[in-house]
């Protein structure tokens, strides 16, 4: 009973099998084995059932259990399992398996071809194998000799480096026992070697989670952070970008199946938490460099706060503000003129507090703010000393720090009881530190407008008192800044200045004095370009400052400086001199409601008025801003903030805004910093450098302004200027920046279509705006020779065609020949298209007969090319245009005597006429 019941389980099996019903054909096989006695039967069932794994191949575990046989007799069992081996890449077992069916069945083609194939198959990868091997084993040979040369084992280091960002040579590298050789390079200590063992495994672990699993126990994450901590910058930029490369791949970048390894490589928390433990011990550690501690704050930037802040998780910035809050407070607080301070770099302090700004920004609720602020608030208090003055004053420093990142919580810290009186007492002190720490903490105090009241009130006066006793130009020039930035709180409205006439000037004009002096080092040169950050509010000042092209030329190259933190305030300057800012839209109606109340209503200066901001902008053109800006735009560092990159997109739009300046930033290099601009920031950044990138792109040759790969990068950021929310301009500059592209290549074409701009464009063919219309019409006019743009125009039930037919009886000429142009192409790709045209509307002979009309003869040659396009689509059509007006037309077109200007018309319109000879619907006129 169980045979039978077994038999026909296998013929069941077989049914579903032939079905394609393959899951089907298992179930019913797996049962047949299970009630099978017969070995004969059995052999077949289990033959039967690898055949359907086979079938099943994206699965390994179906692959293996492909290779079940019963009888190793069976050769029709043993060859299944030779292709199931094959599919796993166990090449050697395969070739035993078929080599054997061929004893088996020596006549067989089958087997003969597959036992050829295979042989050659491991030939190959025994060759590839040992090569690839030899390879690494030579490179690490020559990299571990004492007696070859240096340029020998800079080759083999580049070599191992190349190799290690393949994954087979990865691979290879791994399991060649790389990683302990890559640890005998790293304990040489010479820099060339220590830099190519880490830029190896930095391509060892990109993407590939078990070997990053493997180097992060192989090495050591206290040995990696001991490698960063060292003092050549190159050594420690390679390390972070190791650590992003281990953080990458085991939080999940790595797609890869590992089948059974899975369970052994998938849970890396452990591992994240101990590398973000190491990263924050390294923040207060004196035997790291001030490179390390930037690149562990630039790791911890990057990967601890949220990106997307509808992700619910934010686990690791609660984790750094329990395990490491204090620390990157102590980082803040350090006095580097001090002795006993932790090795700083001039960003370490200003990266640390965009760092609290970014995990502050990352609390979701009251209560977290509050235990962020408690801790704040703790170790300020804490490190408050009437007996030990370097403790108060790291402890303002902290306070500065934190006014610099999370104002709110710094601000709420400088009205506690103490804080005040301390920074005036500092202010009083008779050693310059302490007054220099005061100065800045009162300046950071005073960031947001709004406080300045408060600290115009209490701060002025002494800033003034310190200003005129002071013979220190390092004291003398923080308490400028701060008179600076009080007498800046009225912004650009010159009826709130909060100083006399004339006395910003003389600030002003102070500040580019020191600005321009060699002598003063630039750590205090920096504090300058802070002040006229915010003197630059002033018109008056915006145009003394560009007219002093040593001051201009001074401020560039220190932003050119690898000290970053002077990002900021060139930014602001340059956003104060083109007038780059927000600007509050003034309602003529409400600045009388608001004067008949007696309300206070903002008045713009003079000089801030179009002729003056144009002027301005020519000034910095040709002092050279292009090249600092692109020098800003390139800067690898986290001080470049997102609103820091809005400034210099904002900036760059301004420059942007006379098409006889654009040739100049092109050439030099404002295209290109332009299209990272457009990528990444604020919302508001990425449109106003994607408005330049279509400004540029409009009337420049892209090939010129965007050389090489490049090119297709612009397109995503002018397609994002199609969306409906954009201002009007925005959509029309970007239509005609896609309009030149969309002429250049068929690459390029297909470039914007994939980034589904068609819906947008022939939306704005419809809009009501002509020079909108028109730019849309003429960048669809070059992208329907793409087959994907003929087709949607072959589509029934829309009115695409319909349009295009209309557009080509408006008024507008440059209308006309876009519209023109696209039905011509269209007609002449599509045959199906010309019946179209006759059905869309009944108006199409009449449009057709006015373009052959047309004075102008663009639109007229244009024309007739259409009506020949359809006297070629099919022989009814060419008569219904030949037995209308349009022969008189063509006729008459076609008598004119040659004439360069009207050529083409005439030589297609004589072309039109041949046609219609050649299908017997005119006669020749004798």
């Amino acid at each position: 009973m169980a045979e039978c019941n077994a038999v026909q389980l296998k013929e069941e099996g077989n049914k579903h099998f032939q079905a394609g019903q393959i899951d089907n054909a298992i179930d019913c096989y797996t049962k047949a084995i299970k009630s099978c006695k017969d070995k004969s039967v059995l052999a077949v069932i289990f033959r039967n059932r690898s055949a359907c794994y086979l079938k099943k191949v994206r699965l390994p575990a179906h692959i293996r259990r492909a290779m079940q046989i019963y009888n190793a007799k069976d050769i029709k069992a043993l060859y299944r399992r030779c292709q199931a081996l094959e599919k796993l890449g166990k090449l050697d077992m395969a070739f035993k398996d078929v080599q054997r069916c061929a004893t088996l069945e020596p006549k067989n083609k089958t087997f003969l071809e597959t036992l050829r194939r295979l042989g050659a198959d491991i030939q190959q990868k025994l060759k590839t194998t040992f090569s690839t091997d030899s390879r690494v084993q030579n490179m690490f040979d020559i990299l571990l000799s004492e007696e070859l040369d240096s340029d020998k084992k800079e080759k083999a280091a580049n070599n191992l480096i190349v190799l290690a960002r393949e994954d087979a040579g990865a691979e290879r590298i791994f399991q060649n026992n790389g990683v302990p050789l890559l640890l005998q390079l790293i304990e040489t200590g010479k820099p060339e070697m220590v830099l190519a063992a880490v830029r190896t495994l930095s391509g060892m672990c990109t993407g590939h989670k078990a070997r990053a699993t493997a180097i992060v126990h192989l090495v050591g994450i206290d040995k990696l952070c001991s490698i960063m901590g060292v003092d050549t910058e190159e050594i420690v930029l390679a390390t972070g970008n190791l650590f992003q490369c281990v953080y990458d791949a085991l939080t999940g970048a790595d797609k890869r199946d590992y089948g059974k390894e899975e369970a052994l490589v998938m849970d890396s928390t452990r591992d994240l938490k101990a590398i973000l433990m190491a990263l924050l011990s390294v923040l207060n550690s004196k035997k790291v460099s001030g490179h390390g501690r930037d690149q562990a704050l630039n790791l911890l930037n990057k990967n601890v706060p949220r990106k997307d802040k509808k992700n619910q998780d934010h686990s690791k910035t609660l984790f750094t503000i329990d395990n490491g809050l204090k620390k990157i407070l102590k980082v803040c607080g350090q006095i580097p003129d001090l002795p006993d301070q932790l090795p700083l770099t001039e960003n370490t302090q200003l990266i640390a507090s965009v760092l609290l700004n970014k995990l502050y920004d990352d609390l979701r609720c009251d209560p977290e703010r509050d235990n962020f602020r408690d801790i704040c608030d703790e170790y300020i208090k804490g490190s408050f000393d009437p007996n030990d003055m370097d403790k108060n004053i790291h402890a303002i420093n902290t306070l500065s720090g934190l006014l610099q990142g999370p104002f709110d919580v710094g601000n709420a810290l400088v009205g506690k009881q103490g804080v005040m009186e301390m920074i005036v007492a500092l202010c009083g002190s008779e050693r310059e530190i302490d007054q220099l720490v005061a100065i800045e903490a009162i300046i950071h105090a005073s960031t947001k407008m709004s406080r300045a009241s408060f600290m115009i009130t209490n701060g002025v006066s002494l800033l003034k008192d310190i200003y005129k006793k002071t013979k220190n130009d390092k004291i003398k020039i923080r308490a400028l800044v701060g008179l600076c930035k009080l007498g800046s709180a009225g912004g650009d409205d010159y009826s709130m200045r909060q100083f006399a006439e004339g006395s910003t000037e003389k600030l002003a004009k102070q500040c580019r004095k020191w600005l321009c002096n060699p002598s003063i080092d630039a750590r205090t040169r920096k504090w300058a370009v802070e002040g006229l950050a915010y003197l630059t509010n002033d018109a008056d000042v915006k145009d003394d400052f560009v007219e002093d092209e040593a001051a201009m030329r001074a401020m560039f190259e220190l932003a050119k400086s690898p000290d970053k933190t002077i990002l900021y305030a060139v930014a602001c300057i340059l956003v104060n001199c083109t007038n780059s800012y927000e600007k509050k839209e003034i309602i003529p109606e409400m600045v009388q409601l608001a004067k008949f109340s007696k309300q206070h209503v903002p008045e713009q200066h003079p000089k801030d008025k179009k002729d003056f901001i144009e002027r301005r902008v020519k000034r910095l053109l040709k002092g050279g801003v292009i090249s600092a800006l692109a020098v800003m735009v390139n800067a690898d560092s986290t001080l470049l903030t997102d609103q820091t990159k809005e400034m210099l997109s904002r900036v760059f739009l301004a420059l942007s805004e006379d098409p006889k300046d654009r040739g100049t930033i092109v050439a030099q290099g404002g295209g290109k910093a332009l299209i990272p601009l457009s990528l990444e920031g604020t919302e508001k950044g990425k449109a106003k450098a994607s408005h330049a990138l279509a400004k540029i792109a409009a009337i420049s040759n892209p090939e010129i302004a965007f050389p090489g790969e490049r090119i297709y990068e612009v397109v995503r950021p002018l397609v994002n200027l199609l969306q409906s929310d954009k201002e009007g301009i925005e959509n029309y500059e970007a239509l005609r920046g896609l309009t030149n592209l969309s002429a250049l290549s068929e690459k390029l074409r297909v470039k914007i279509i994939k980034e589904k701009s068609l819906p947008e464009i022939e939306n704005y063919m419809f809009e009501e705006n002509d020079q909108i219309r028109q730019a849309a019409t003429e960048c669809m006019c070059n992208l329907v020779v793409c087959k994907d743009v003929q087709e949607r125009y072959m589509e029934d039930g829309n009115d695409k065609l319909k349009l295009l037919v209309l557009l080509c009886s408006e008024d507008d000429e440059k209308l006309q020949i876009a519209a023109a142009g696209g039905l011509a192409m269209l007609t002449a790709a599509q045959k199906k298209l010309c019946t179209k045209v006759t059905l869309v509307t009944v108006q199409w002979l009449e449009i057709l007969q006015r373009l052959c009309l047309h004075d102008n003869p663009n639109i007229q040659h244009r024309g007739i090319v259409i009506a020949y396009n359809m006297m070629c689509a099919g022989e009814e059509l060419a008569k219904k245009l030949i037995e209308s007006e349009l022969l008189e037309i063509l006729s008459v077109v076609a008598k004119l005597e040659d004439q360069p200007r009207k050529q083409p018309a005439i030589d297609a319109a004589r072309t039109c006429l041949s046609k219609a000879l050649d299908l017997g619907l005119i006669k020749p006129f004798s």
